[in-house]
């Protein structure tokens, strides 16, 4: 039996954030309504277009802390748990079950976004795995996923990128002229 490299509910958190950061910065509403679906988001939903502006600084943020080495990481996600005012709570909700919020349920998403995030961030430099939250390493992409590989060997965001990677590798090597 394999070792999960997260509990679910940072495993979760760090995908949707993957997601969302990969995503062209929202313009609508309804787009962040169905980020919310799709990842199962409790609380209330964004009501004035005010809230996406937030949206849009917290994604900053969240990517700039992405791309950091791990000390910088580290004083950055503290900063963004001070700024929301983290206040850590167990809750129990599904489809997640018991799992930790550390923003009031009736915080805008932003702050909520930010917090979880932060939270699930947290988790991963806790257990020395901070590594995992990776950008891609194909040369026309800078989009950023969490390797959840046993043997922590992913290299690209999705197979598409690995596959364009792998096929341009194999034509190089078809185009050198044997020895």
């Amino acid at each position: 039996m394999s070792q999960a490299v997260f509990t679910h509910d940072t495993e979760v958190c760090l995908v949707a954030a993957a997601e969302i950061l990969n995503a062209p910065a929202p313009e609508r509403l309804e787009e962040i309504w169905d980020y919310m679906d799709r990842w199962d988001w409790s609380g209330e939903r964004p009501s004035e277009i005010a809230e996406l502006a937030q949206v849009h600084r917290v994604l900053t943020r969240l990517h700039a802390i992405w791309l950091a080495p791990l000390h910088e990481a580290v004083a950055k996600t503290n900063k963004l748990l001070r700024d929301a005012a983290a206040l850590p709570q167990l809750v129990h909700h599904e489809p997640i079950g018991w799992h930790v919020h550390a923003a009031a349920e009736d915080s805008g998403f932003a702050t909520r976004l930010a917090v979880d995030t932060a939270m699930a961030i947290v988790d991963a430099i806790r257990a020395g795995a901070f590594e995992r939250l990776q950008v891609c390493a194909a040369n026309d992409c800078d989009d950023v996923y969490v390797d959840l590989s046993k043997n922590r060997s992913r290299k690209y965001c999705d197979a598409t990128c690995g596959a364009k990677a792998h096929t341009a590798a194999y034509r190089a090597r078809k185009a050198r002229p044997a020895n």
